[in-house]
């Protein structure tokens, strides 16, 4: 199973014209292999573009939903720490820790184009990406 990231789902949605032949074409090559899923925080921020909650879960009825794990949600915490003593100014936990901290806990492949701050703060954590 692979966690997809929020951009990837995006692009699909949006039709990106940078990304949209990179994110399909990866859509469908792991797809084909096995499941791909999204969490709750992926769901919120893709949430913006939708009027409806049904909607969106049609949109994703390809995908499975996963539930995050308290522990994830605990070492998202804990990277944000690190973070902010690095000298990070964001005052609240950004998705990008609690997606990289999901993948993490539950060793699930993510597949990312945006991967600097999984890949910083959760290095263990099997990127795919551009």
């Amino acid at each position: 199973m692979i966690l997809v990231d929020t951009s990837v789902i995006a692009d699909i949605f949006t039709q990106d014209p940078e990304w949209f032949d990179w994110s399909s074409e990866q859509l469908e090559f792991y797809g084909n292999r096995g499941a791909l899923a999204y969490d709750a925080v992926i769901f919120a921020e893709l949430a913006v573009k939708f009027d409806t909650q049904k909607e969106l879960e049609q949109r994703l009825a390809a995908f499975i939903c996963l539930l995050l794990p308290l522990n994830a949600a605990f070492q998202a915490g804990k990277a944000f720490e690190k973070y902010r003593r690095a000298g990070g100014r964001k005052a609240r936990p950004l998705p990008d820790f609690f997606i990289g901290a999901h993948a993490y806990v539950a060793q699930l492949q993510l597949l990312t184009r945006d991967p600097r701050r999984v890949r910083s703060f959760f290095p263990s954590v099997r990127l795919i990406t551009p």
